[in-house]
């Protein structure tokens, strides 16, 4: 089997498995036998370095403490004599000069805690070799830019006794260049995702967004129709629009953005320059980092850096504010209160025209629904109500919970008058105001007769 763009046969990747006991070498072994690795074991650290004294091998993963050699110096010494072999470090073990010295002398590409998680091990694997593989990539095709780059210059300096003959031969390596170009600008957005995974590291789980942002945009590329490139851009842009956020700090991080103190809001409203800086001086990137710059524009004007309004915000950036915005209510860090994916896009639909493209709304709650399979707001016979607009008969579409995040009512159940008094009562001694996504029993929908709810 051969890489058809390079013609380089495809081998499946060599991943070294270090441990002293045979237990935890067989359990990994078990657990990644199905995934499309050639898979060796190695008991000692000595062991090791046998096994890539005789052949290559694309990524170690070591158990911490062993005896004889343990993980930070066996990762030392690979990377000392093999610095392309990737290096990640498993330990049971809150040793704190290990994980130093693994980090300073191994450079390691990440490390795992036992005992590890199934799933984000097998995830780490496979990012750590996407990673390397895009690096190869990377490096390969900067080599054929050099080269070409010089043939070109040779090629000039005849140009002129030779310009009928290589009219031709000029025009194959410029649509060889623009060919490796496009590869590279694939390459990059594999090498974003990973890069995405830095800012992810300063927030708690419940927190992470660029993951999410990353998926609903490309199920609303998809969806929608848009070209590769455009496709490309936008994956990036979601991958790294928050990257000007590093530099916050951990509370900022965290902080829903109409809580900030004052001293904070330049900082804030400061962060989507600060990405596009940090971008612009990869070339393949600068379309990506010119969406970000103004993903926080609004529609009427409003928005920053640029008080950019209506169609004079790009076109990416006008996506990439409804996606970020709509998984941002869900974690907290737009309003204080944590919205469900219903109430998020019923707060988009009601700021269409004011923050939002008008023309993109819909058609974004269509890729959310797609995207998400508790979305029940993309169905034409849900409706959001009031307490005040409720009547008996009504089926909650989705549970209801109180502002403070206690469970009121389950989807499903079939609201009755004293029901719907208890409620309003509730939500007046509460001093809030609840969105009520209900259905209208088939048997009583007269569509010729009024209805009260708010569509």
């Amino acid at each position: 089997m051969e890489d058809q763009a390079s013609n380089v046969p495809v081998t499946k990747p060599t991943v070294l498995l270090v441990d002293d006991e045979e237990s935890i070498l067989n359990s990994l072994r078990r657990l990644l036998r199905s995934q499309p690795y050639e898979i060796l074991l190695a008991d000692s650290g000595a062991k090791a370095l046998e096994i890539l004294k005789e052949r290559p091998v694309d990524l170690v993963m070591t158990d911490a403490r062993m005896p004889n050699m343990d993980g930070a110096t066996l990762l030392a010494e690979i990377r000392r004599l093999y610095p392309s072999t990737l290096r990640i470090l498993l330990t049971g073990y809150a040793d704190v000069d290990m994980m130093t010295k693994a980090i300073n002398e191994g450079q390691l590409y990440r490390y795992l805690s036992k005992p590890w998680n199934d799933e984000e091990l097998v995830q780490a694997l496979r990012q750590a070799l996407a990673h390397q593989h895009s690096e190869s990539e990377r490096q390969r095709l900067e080599a054929l830019n050099r080269e070409q780059n010089q043939q070109l210059k040779t090629l000039n300096a005849t140009l002129e006794k030779r310009v009928v003959s290589r009219t031709s031969e000029l025009q194959q390596t410029a649509d060889m260049l623009d060919l490796a170009y496009d590869e590279l600008k694939r390459s990059y957005v594999t090498s974003t995702e990973v890069f995405s995974l830095i800012a992810n590291l300063r927030l708690p789980k419940a927190k992470q967004t660029n993951r999410q942002i990353i998926e609903l945009i490309r199920v609303y590329s998809r969806l929608n129709f848009l070209d590769e490139s455009t496709d490309r851009d936008l994956t990036m842009a979601a991958a790294l629009y928050n990257i000007g956020k590093l530099s916050w700090t951990d509370n900022m991080m965290v902080t829903p953005a109409d809580m900030l103190h004052h001293t904070e809001l330049d900082l804030y409203r400061a962060y989507p320059k600060q990405s596009e800086s940090l971008l612009m001086t990869l070339d393949p990137m600068k379309d990506a980092a010119r969406i970000i710059l103004h993903h926080q524009e609004r529609w009427d004007g409003s928005g920053f850096p640029d008080h950019l309004k209506g169609e004079a915000i790009p076109f990416g950036s006008r996506l990439l504010k409804l996606a970020v915005d709509f998984i941002e209510l869900q974690r907290g860090l737009i309003l204080e209160r944590q919205m469900n994916s219903d109430e998020a896009l019923v707060y988009i639909r009601k700021y269409a025209g004011k923050l939002y493209d008008p023309d993109m709304v819909e058609a974004f709650i269509k890729a959310c629904a797609e995207y998400l399979e508790d979305v029940t707001l993309s169905d034409p016979t849900v409706k959001v109500a009031t307490t005040r607009e409720l009547a008996a008969g009504m089926i909650l579409a989705r549970n209801l919970n109180a502002d403070n995040g206690m469970l009121l009512l389950n989807a499903g159940k079939v609201l009755s008058g004293p029901l719907i008094e208890k409620l309003i009562a509730f939500e007046a001694m509460e001093g809030a105001r609840y969105s009520v996504f209900v259905k209208i029993p088939e048997e009583e929908a007269d569509p010729t007769a009024p209805k009260p709810i708010l569509g």
